[in-house]
């Protein structure tokens, strides 16, 4: 074969699995459906819209189930070269189940804020914006080339913009999806550069070949190689929320409508997280030396702000619980780095990054949970103030309860028992590592962070001001806290369902 050819028959693509690729696919396909059904619905007839995108998000977590049989890749290169743009295995059904879980608890909220808000909120948009990002944050973690990985990551995030600012001559909607715009196109920026430098240095995007030909780069090249590698990890770091480059975070959630806000404090992270551990972990393996010490860095920063932050809320009670939840949401990105950073200084990185997934998985559903009693609150109190929470025991004491319980969890305190777990495990993998100064890190800001949950916590059942007022909870609101509360309890009573994600190789 010529040397021409040879190439050639490389590229060439082999025919596409599509059970492989059906929960992205599906959720993608779904959106589309709402978009044009959007047309030609009167608007009386719009509320099915949403109805429809939850049933949609539902089948996409379904068509999970059949790929748990074994590893599956398409989209690959042939010839004598094996590498694949999509890789279905055990990472990347954990990473979908959870997107797809979160996008579907994220539509349940919604359904009853747009019910609420019709005149703000265009029905159709808002369903095709939100089943288009969460087809994107679905095919992040099935991608194993550079380009696909930006890809996902700009149809999860470009949406997203949209839904943050799509309340109708809202300003402060407006204000916050500028800011997370600005943010995210300069993350974007940085990262393609990077990923230029990197392919340049090694003539592949492929993760797996760039992980074998990044470490016989010639002496020319190095410099354009490291340049290229810090550059990326800088733009991931972005889409993270890492510190210093959270200043939109707070504004953006508080800003956003709070189904969506919800959304990207899980789901957003899921496709921050997901992402940096393919680059670091799957591609970049033996620049460890380089990105374990700069995320080690990250993590203790971004915990200690985070939770500083939300610290310096609690004690002014005019804000929003909203925006401590979003600085809560700063400090634990710091824990989910921890592990991370763990994989650049241990022997099994792929067992290190298990504790980061386990970690995801709690964070999504008491994270989930508490907006969830957050959106039943704002139903009657429209500032969500933290001083809106005072007696809601007496108001809504099964409503009280969760919170509370979610709470604790982020806290690490029983009955939050998986919690505490999945701290347990981001600290053992810490010290495993020989990173104990990180673990010390930690272990003051867990403290630190006990103050304002539990102050948030005791506020549920002091004596309310006056006479306690109702929270009554449509039937979407009342299954969003049913089932994130079931999770919740469920995990806590058997948290070896999670953790033993953090004992296993993922990959």
């Amino acid at each position: 074969m010529s040397a021409l050819a040879q190439p050639l028959a490389e590229s060439a693509v082999q025919s596409v699995d599509w059970l492989a690729i059906a929960p992205p696919t599906t959720a993608a396909a779904v959106g589309l459906a709402v978009l044009v059904a959007d047309l030609f619905l009167p608007q009386a007839r719009k509320a099915v819209l949403g109805w429809v995108s939850v049933a949609g998000l539902a089948a996409a977590a379904l068509l999970l189930l059949p790929l748990l049989d074994g590893d599956r890749s398409t989209f690959c290169l042939s010839g004598s070269t094996r590498a694949c743009s999509y890789t279905a295995d055990r990472f990347t059904l954990i990473i979908q189940f959870l997107v797809l879980g979160g996008a579907l608890l994220a539509a349940l909220l919604s359904v009853t804020t747009l019910k609420d808000e019709q005149r703000r909120v265009p029905e159709g948009e808002f369903w095709f914006l939100l089943l288009s990002s969460a087809a994107g944050a679905a095919l992040l973690p099935a991608s194993r080339d550079l380009a696909t990985l930006i890809v996902a990551l700009e149809v999860a995030s470009l949406p997203a913009f949209a839904l943050v600012g799509i309340r109708h001559g809202d300003k402060k909607s407006s204000e916050a999806a500028l800011k997370f715009f600005l943010s995210s196109v300069t993350a974007t920026a940085v990262s393609l550069m990077g990923i230029s430098f990197v392919y340049a240095s090694t003539g592949t995007l492929y993760l797996t070949q760039v992980a074998q030909r990044i470490q016989h780069v010639d002496g020319q090249l190095h410099t354009l190689a490291q340049t290229g590698v810090v550059l990326t990890l800088i733009g991931f770091a972005f889409k993270t929320a890492a510190v210093p480059f959270h200043f939109w975070v707070p504004d953006t959630y508080v800003g956003a409508p709070l189904p969506v806000a919800a959304y990207l404090s899980v789901v957003g992270k899921a496709v921050g997280f997901s992402g940096l551990i393919l680059v670091t972990v799957v591609a970049l393996p033996s620049y460890a030396d380089v990105w374990g010490p700069a995320l080690a860095a990250l993590a203790a920063l971004t915990m200690t702000v985070g939770n500083v932050g939300a610290l310096r809320q609690q004690a002014t009670r005019a804000y929003s619980a909203v925006r401590i939840l979003a600085w809560s949401s700063v400090g634990q990105a710091g824990y989910l780095l921890v592990p991370i950073a763990a994989a650049g200084y241990a022997r099994d990185a792929q067992r290190a990054i298990g504790s980061t997934v386990a970690y995801a998985l709690m964070y999504a559903a008491v994270n989930l949970g508490a907006f969830a009693v957050a959106a039943l609150v704002g139903r009657t109190r429209s500032l969500n103030r933290i001083s809106d929470y005072r007696g809601l025991y007496a108001a809504n004491p099964l409503a009280a309860l969760l919170l509370a319980f979610f709470l604790l969890c982020l806290a690490g305190l029983p009955p939050g028992i998986i919690g505490l777990f999945a701290k347990v495990t981001v600290f053992s993998a810490a010290v495993d590592a020989g990173l104990g100064w990180l673990a010390v890190v930690m272990a003051v800001n867990v403290v630190i962070a006990l103050f304002y949950y539990l102050q948030w916590t005791a506020l549920l059942f002091r004596a309310p001001e006056g006479e306690p007022g109702g929270h009554r909870a449509p039937a979407p609101l009342t299954a969003a806290i049913g089932l994130t509360g079931i999770l919740a309890v469920a995990l806590s009573g058997a948290p070896q369902l999670v953790l033993r994600f953090a004992a296993t190789s993922l990959f």
